[in-house]
């Protein structure tokens, strides 16, 4: 069964309302700047945030995407901090949480589900 996005990272976190509105906050922010990357960057372009983790502390945030490439982690590896920089000019926060980026598992897990479920369709077509 897939996990819900406030089962993610960091114990649950998202079940607070604070960290909720974070987390959205968050999903907003990055994926407007990755957009706004993208113009310049090739390899960002194509890129979707899916969910955001914030841990309860708010230190860490592990941003989800719809898919992720060696050379899209190594472009948001590299704009890391140009990414945080916005979230930090654009929120009233103490911290402005450290980001990871990660493929997104509810997206692998739901392409591998789909997979199994068209083999079966084949299978039966065949019968």
């Amino acid at each position: 069964m897939a996990r819900r996005s406030n089962d993610r990272a960091y114990g649950g976190a998202a079940s607070f309302p604070r960290t909720r509105r974070v987390n959205q906050f968050l999903r907003e922010i990055v994926a407007e700047e990755i957009e706004r990357l993208a113009d310049a960057d090739e390899r960002l372009r194509l890129l979707t945030v899916t969910d955001v983790a914030t841990a309860a502390d708010l230190r860490h945030a592990t941003i989800f995407l719809g898919s992720l490439s060696d050379e899209a982690a190594e472009a948001l590896d590299e704009r890391r901090v140009q990414i945080q920089s916005a979230v930090g000019k654009q929120s009233r926060m103490k911290r402005t949480p450290k980001l990871s980026f990660e493929l997104d598992p509810a997206v692998t897990e739901g392409a591998r589900i789909d997979e199994v479920l068209r083999r079966l369709h084949d299978n039966t077509l065949e019968e």
